[in-house]
């Protein structure tokens, strides 16, 4: 086996200065805040510290904050896209990464401040620029959702 295929076979961590050259989200919208066990092409985990600063706190649910489902849900597909972005090795300043379909999604666990959400995400099928993925959002080992997704690489308006 030669180096650099073992090399290509060692997973690799994102950090989040990484993670904001590769998508376009910015507070309050910004939903992973780093990732690891990235294998191109392949699969992702990323990494949510969920705070009860979190501007939705503030709504959803006053006295009983729970984390909005589908901000868990664009949680995985943010990962998804930092997958596609760094395996496909995107230009950011002119493309973007949208999220396409959503299938067979359950909400299992609630989250709230203080947990720590882990979103394992693996590519099911990839085709040019469009990927489907199946994801899954852990708060320690209890599923908090599951959910199947696509999305796709766009050209961004000039």
């Amino acid at each position: 086996m030669k180096p650099q295929d073992l090399e290509a076979q060692a997973p690799v961590s994102i950090d989040i200065a990484e993670i904001l050259q590769r998508i376009p989200h910015r507070y309050p919208f910004l939903l992973v805040d780093r990732a690891e066990d990235y294998r191109p092409h392949q699969s992702i985990v990323g990494i949510k510290c969920v705070t009860i600063n979190e501007p939705f706190f503030q709504g959803h649910f006053p006295g009983n904050p729970v984390m909005p489902g589908v901000l868990i849900v664009e949680a995985l597909a943010q990962t998804g896209a930092v997958l596609m972005s760094k395996s496909l090795d995107a230009d950011v300043q002119g493309k973007t990464i949208f999220f396409m379909s959503l299938d067979n999604c359950r909400f299992r666990y609630p989250v709230r401040p203080g947990d720590v959400i882990r979103m394992e995400v693996e590519v099911v099928r990839a085709r040019a620029d469009v990927f489907k993925f199946r994801g899954k959002a852990l708060v320690g080992d209890k599923t908090a959702a599951e959910a199947d997704f696509a999305a796709m690489v766009v050209e961004t308006p000039a």
